[in-house]
């Protein structure tokens, strides 16, 4: 995987690749690579690169010329990072290109086959095994060409396909990674991401799982990989070319930490009811019939998103009154679950095309089972799978570590939790005191992105840390969670959370100057009790950097963030968190859009 661009048409293609890489450089990847042709060429040239999307444009020569073409930039699955193992991947005699996003688990018994036949292989990829299927197959039309491969492969992939002898076309395929399909006047583009097409056109179409398309510069069509046609109507993309622009910031991250009051207030907007202290969600597809049937509710997300499910588990749990939690989409659907008809699912995920949480959508529809998504993608595969959702309109986040999307999908949750309360058991007067404590949100955001000079002061002191401590007491576990992730995440410096209360059974023996601890206390029920932590981190010389609604005395260093109701405190106590982790990575020279290792959009196991 990472990141697919496509275009056939009349324009010189090559520019419009690269400009269209380096809007999906914040997916995350290790090297990139390209290759064009046009009707009038003899074959297919093209260039491939380690390292980032300016390495390849450097090698590019002058006289690149092309009007069709399809580029790559890949993180490592298969094979290190290098110049053989980038996409695309030719046959032997240069007639077919192939990228991929994707997994191919049956690579290694594909290889075997392939090479007792004689196939020489270049090199350590899965990719370059569909490419030598393609090639070698006998049908006379290259969408045959590329159906009869895909009979053999087993797996995940998004893959766009070139041809040498069918140099008028670009065939295209999707199952279970994203393939998005741009069309253009007298043009057409494909990308892995609408963020590679929206300076072009607006007009999208998204394939299903176990489609294919054929594009060609005037015209495109939709068809399965049976070889059934399908019908595809273009979608506007809601967002402008401008949204992935940084704004005058110095990163993505920076720019969309800045903008979550804005993208809270988006959240919000158009969904309160004050007549009734409730909020409409229309997409839920869920009737107050059906609401109150629910015995229990099960979050599943991954990363940052699973976080954001522990916080909406606990809101759901103390204004509906309904049982909670939330599971790492990626072990929920390898430990065999029991599915319940009476619990209701909930898929996390910011690109809504997170392969683990995809996967665990569809085994739980297969067993007959309720699942709502909650994404910030329109029109993503989750949101198509689930039987309703919430959109958390978070716009465009192209940072590789989410910080606005997961700031609006625990507000979201909020909402959710609210709906159902109010539906259950959440009286007028809690309803109000809770939707006045939503409108609050920007403004105390606001508050809070005032402090950012002090927030890059403390972070200067503690980025000299080998290894930090995060501890938080029930709704401030979470937030302790994801504020270790983010600073593991663009950082590298070690981090673990814990709950407060459970530092007595074992991470006290940790404690020592060298490593600070950030505690989470909000001025709720638990103060004493998270005061008590700190004290007991205090006697063993630990220093102590506090997250709370007043100065902590015991604390070393204490940001101070405005008071919200309980329930909404932690929305809040996260943002200061996310400053803390960029001005730390800031300090430390990292690459903070593209931390190393990661990707934006994980859409293989």
């Amino acid at each position: 995987m990472c990141g697919i661009v496509g275009y056939i048409g009349k324009r010189d293609v090559a520019p419009l690749l690269l400009e269209g890489l380096q809007r999906l450089e914040y997916r995350g990847y290790d090297s990139a690579g390209i290759v064009i042709t046009s009707p009038k060429a003899a074959g297919l040239k093209m260039v491939k690169a380690k390292g980032r999307v300016r390495d390849l444009e450097a090698r590019v020569p002058k006289r690149f010329t092309g009007t069709t073409g399809i580029a790559h930039t890949r993180w490592a699955t298969h094979g290190a990072p290098s110049d053989i193992n980038s996409h695309p991947h030719l046959d032997p005699e240069n007639k077919v290109a192939v990228v991929h996003n994707g997994i191919v688990d049956n690579a290694q018994e594909l290889r075997a086959k392939l090479e007792a036949d004689g196939v020489v292989f270049a090199s350590e990829t899965d990719t370059e095994v569909i490419t030598h299927l393609i090639a070698r197959s006998q049908a006379d039309t290259l969408e045959e060409k590329v159906r009869e491969a895909l009979k053999h492969i087993e797996g995940t992939y998004g893959i766009a396909v070139m041809h040498a002898e069918f140099n008028d076309r670009i065939v295209v395929a999707r199952n279970g990674s994203p393939v998005v399909l741009g069309i253009g006047e007298k043009e057409m583009f494909v990308a892995s991401d609408v963020a590679a097409l929206i300076a072009h056109t607006r007009q999208v179409v998204t394939l299903d799982d176990g489609e294919m398309a054929t594009l060609k510069a005037d015209d495109f069509r939709t068809y399965t990989t049976t070889g059934a046609s399908t019908t595809a109507t273009p979608e506007t993309v809601e967002w402008e070319a401008a949204s992935y622009d940084m704004g005058g910031h110095d990163t993505y991250m920076h720019k969309e930490i800045s903008e979550q009051p804005d993208a809270v207030d988006r959240v919000l907007r158009g969904r309160i009811d004050d007549r009734f202290s409730t909020v409409h969600l229309g997409g839920l597809n869920l009737d107050a019939r059906e609401a109150r049937s629910i015995r229990r509710i099960k979050i599943l997300g991954c990363g940052t998103s699973y976080h954001a499910g522990l916080i909406g588990a606990g809101l759901i749990e103390s204004m509906a009154r309904i049982p909670a939690d939330a599971e790492p989409a990626s072990e929920f659907r390898y430990r065999n679950p029991v599915v319940d008809p009476d619990t209701l699912y909930i898929a996390v995920s910011q690109s809504g095309e997170t392969y683990d949480v995809l996967a665990a959508v569809q085994e739980l529809k297969r067993k007959g089972a309720r699942v709502l998504g909650v994404v910030n993608v329109v029109g993503s595969a989750i949101a198509r799978e689930a039987d309703g959702g919430v959109y958390v309109h978070a716009g465009p986040e192209v940072c590789v570590v989410s910080t606005k999307c997961f700031t609006n999908t625990v507000v979201a949750f909020a909402l959710l939790a609210l709906h159902l309360g109010r539906i259950r058991d959440l009286s007028v007067t809690d309803g109000k005191r809770i939707i006045e404590g939503l409108r609050r949100l920007p403004g105390q955001i606001e508050e809070i992105l005032k402090t950012e000079d002090e927030i890059k002061k403390l972070a200067k002191v503690y980025a000299g840390a080998q290894s930090m401590m995060f501890i938080g007491r029930v709704r401030g576990y979470p937030v302790a969670l994801e504020a270790s992730l983010k600073l593991k995440e663009i950082s590298y410096i070690h981090a673990e959370a814990y709950p407060a209360s459970e530092l007595k059974h074992g991470p006290l023996a940790l404690i020592e100057p060298a490593l600070p601890t950030v505690a989470i206390v909000p001025d709720d029920d638990l103060l004493e009790k998270n005061r008590a932590a700190l004290e007991e981190i205090k006697a063993r010389s630990g220093r102590i950097l506090a997250v709370a609604h007043q100065v902590q005395e015991k604390a070393d260093h204490t940001i101070v963030v405005p008071k919200n109701e309980d329930e909404l405190d932690p929305i809040l106590m996260g943002i200061p968190l996310q400053l803390l982790a960029y001005h730390t990575a800031l300090a430390m020279g990292r690459d903070i859009d593209k931390p190393r290792n990661l990707a934006k959009s994980v859409t293989v196991e």
